[in-house]
């Protein structure tokens, strides 16, 4: 290829063919993201196009090695000084992107990784979508993935992906991509219409080269697609998806997507009116509270990510002893993610489920069979133990004995790598407990996964007083490779989330023996914005883990296990899984409704009472020093439990609401209920390290 021009954040060649290759390469950035100066820059380059007489097309892609376009760059969000500058800039990008849609060369995206938000938008401006379709492995690069999450930032599309992405594939699916902010595989996309096509990596060239210079029909809507468009048609189909819609979001909470279907059913996808009320609408949701939130998640999830990423710790074997729920389900999420995973336990029969689920696993996650294959064939039963001599990382998931992981310890010292990573999964034993048999303590790191471990996100690592600085590093290098989350915390009983956790779920519990009905409880936490509400939730967690847990907690922290937790595990009514619990639950595990229930009392007081007791225990956290400030913890808690996003956090819920209030609201409920009241310490003394 040959040179034609540069920008600061393009790159223009052109090839033998006289295709002229449009390369994304944002400056001094390691993934591709769009603002002001980049769309300005892509404007001067269309400008340009329209006097180009000697190419026969364009291909638009990534000089970067990890994907397409990862969307808008999110700190952008903060600089609006108004809503009129937020939408004037939301208009100007329509126009840029008006300008590649009208492009007389044709511009063909060439898509391999991830294509997001504002970079799906400036796809769909284009006359072509050619696109990796999913089947490489994870060494050739990230997995592409297309799709517009911009709801999951507490906004909607703003250049033009509410309206160019319907027009294209017809109302009900790209609703529910806009809604959803769910992403799609390349072949997905393809199978969809929005992608023309999608091939494998090593054909991609050839495949956008084909479309650049051949200049095939593209892709439009079918006539029933083009017909759910129509107004008769939004009207009715409107009030079906508001109706899903609401089971799933309260637009209290996330106001977006329900401001991107009233666009859509209001003006449609025709005309200029539909991008300029896009745009205005979109706006808008920059200056909410929920956006301002989700936007603080965001960047307190790019936080958690950032932690040891210099770090040139590189595990390529892991060593899992324990197949139960926790430990299989483990090895299995490191064997998807490409490492060598050897699984331990007495015998292969307990070995033998976890197999299972993780082929499920791997069914849904993969898709191809081939990779599927892959995957499993790096998940090794191994009842021997023959791993732990060659493993980089060692998790013990055994269960919650402290004299048999002291013995397992002490076993896994002698026969293991000098430098591999000692690791429990422990939920509640303190590490220091644990490594006072060992004869180098500091080797012992906690890697504390969450169950479900495919969906949870959060991995608490876990420090002793003796845990050496370094291995801990190599810890939460690990969890990052493995794409969890990795938050440092204190080894105290029931690290962070536990600890918080437990007392909301055992005040709830105490709230069940005043009276009060499960399914309020639950509905006033629901309303809040919990993802479920604290009865529920000790019943998915299993009873007989509560009251474990709770008991352990109880002689450090002095909480009292109420007595109806500890009748029912008795009677082995253990929650969901055995088929009743605080709730009844039919055989495929859906709870049974209750009839009648009455309850005259505002939720709020519900509400109030239980998230009180959560910010008591958050702000005991802090004091402590189980965390090192309080960002971490609300990461902790959003990530490791669902607590409500669009809050951000129980820390920046207490300050947006007034600490002092909250707390001296918190004093006076107890000394309502009759509680006796010892030693107070204030919300604001806060903690600084871990």
């Amino acid at each position: 290829m040959s040179r034609k021009q540069e920008y600061k954040h393009w790159r223009l060649e052109s090839d033998a063919d006289n295709v002229l290759w449009l390369y994304f390469d944002k400056d001094k950035a390691s993934v591709n993201t769009v603002d002001r100066e980049v769309m300005e820059e892509l404007n001067s380059i269309v400008d340009s196009l329209a006097q180009d007489t000697q190419h026969k097309g364009v291909i638009l892609a990534s000089a970067k090695k990890n994907g397409f376009i990862a969307g808008a760059d999110i700190s952008q969000f903060t600089k609006f000084k108004d809503i009129d500058e937020a939408v004037e800039l939301l208009r100007r990008g329509q126009m840029i992107l008006d300008k590649v849609e009208q492009c007389k060369l044709p511009i063909v995206a060439m898509i391999d990784g991830f294509c997001l938000g504002g970079g799906l938008e400036i796809a769909l401006a284009c006359k072509y979508r050619v696109v990796e379709d999913g089947s490489k492995t994870r060494e050739e690069g990230s997995p592409t993935r297309l799709g517009l999450p911009e709801v999951k930032l507490g906004i909607h599309p703003g250049w033009g992906g509410t309206v160019r992405l319907p027009r294209l594939i017809g109302a009900p699916q790209a609703m529910n991509m806009i809604l959803s902010g769910h992403t799609v595989s390349g072949k997905a996309a393809a199978k969809m219409g929005f992608a023309d096509v999608a091939v494998p990596k090593r054909h991609l060239v050839r495949a956008a080269k084909y479309y650049a210079l051949q200049h095939p029909k593209p892709h439009k809507a079918t006539w029933l697609q083009d017909l759910t468009n129509k107004k008769i048609v939004r009207l009715a189909l409107s009030q079906f998806i508001r109706k899903q819609l609401r089971a799933k979001a309260n637009p209290l909470h996330y106001p977006a997507p329900f401001d991107a279907l009233n666009n859509w059913e209001q003006v449609g996808v025709d005309g200029d009116a539909a991008m300029k009320k896009e745009a205005r609408s979109c706006g808008k949701l920059f200056f909410s509270d929920t956006c301002e939130n989700l936007v603080r998640v965001f960047f307190l999830q790019e936080r958690l990510k950032g932690l040891a990423k210099e770090s040139k710790f590189s595990p390529q074997h892991v060593h899992v002893i324990g197949a139960g729920t926790m430990g299989g389900d483990i090895a299995a999420w490191c064997a998807l993610q490409g490492l060598t995973v050897t699984l331990q336990d007495r015998e292969a029969k307990f070995i033998a489920p976890a197999i299972k689920r993780a082929y499920k696993l791997y069914k849904d996650k993969l898709k191809e069979p081939y990779l599927v294959q892959k995957a499993m064939d790096r998940l090794i039963p191994d009842v021997n133990g023959y791993g732990v001599t060659r493993a980089d990382v060692i998790i013990e998931a055994i269960f919650e004995d402290l004299k048999t992981k002291q013995d397992l310890f002490k076993m896994l010292e002698a026969q293991a790598k000098p430098q591999a990573i000692l690791a429990t999964n422990t939920s509640s034993i303190p590490l220091d407990e644990i490594n006072s048999v060992m004869q180098v303590p500091e080797r012992l790191v906690g890697i504390h996964f969450f169950n479900p471990v495919p969906k949870m996100l959060l991995v608490e690592v876990v420090k002793g007083e003796r845990t050496d600085l370094s291995v801990v590093e190599k810890a939460i290098s690990f969890t990052r490779k493995i794409d969890r989350l990795p938050l440092p915390v204190k080894s105290s009983p029931g690290f962070l989330v536990n600890r918080i956790l437990m007392p909301y779920l055992l005040e709830a519990v105490q709230m069940l023996d005043d009276g009060i009905p499960a399914e309020v409880i639950d509905k006033a936490m629901v309303e809040f914005g919990m993802p479920m509400g604290p009865v529920a939730l000790a019943d998915a967690v299993g009873l007989d883990v509560c009251l474990a847990v709770a008991t352990h907690l109880s002689g450090y922290l002095g909480t009292k296990t109420p007595a109806q937790l500890t009748k029912l595990v008795t009677e082995k009514k253990l929650g969901r899984k055995t088929g009743e619990g605080f709730y009844k639950y039919t055989k495929a595990g859906k709870q049974v409704q209750a009839k009648n229930i009455s309850y005259d009392k505002p939720l709020e007081e519900i509400s109030d009472r239980l998230v009180l007791r959560m910010l008591d225990e958050s702000f005991a956290c802090l004091r402590e020093g189980v965390v090192a400030d309080g960002d971490l913890l609300d990461a902790g808690m959003i990530f490791g439990t669902g607590f409500a996003p669009f809050r951000g956090g129980p820390i920046h819920y207490a300050k947006s609401k007034g600490i002092n209030e909250l707390f001296n609201q918190y004093i006076k409920q107890r000394k309502e209920r009759g509680e006796k009241i010892g030693k107070v310490h204030s919300w604001e003394e806060m903690g600084t390290e871990v």
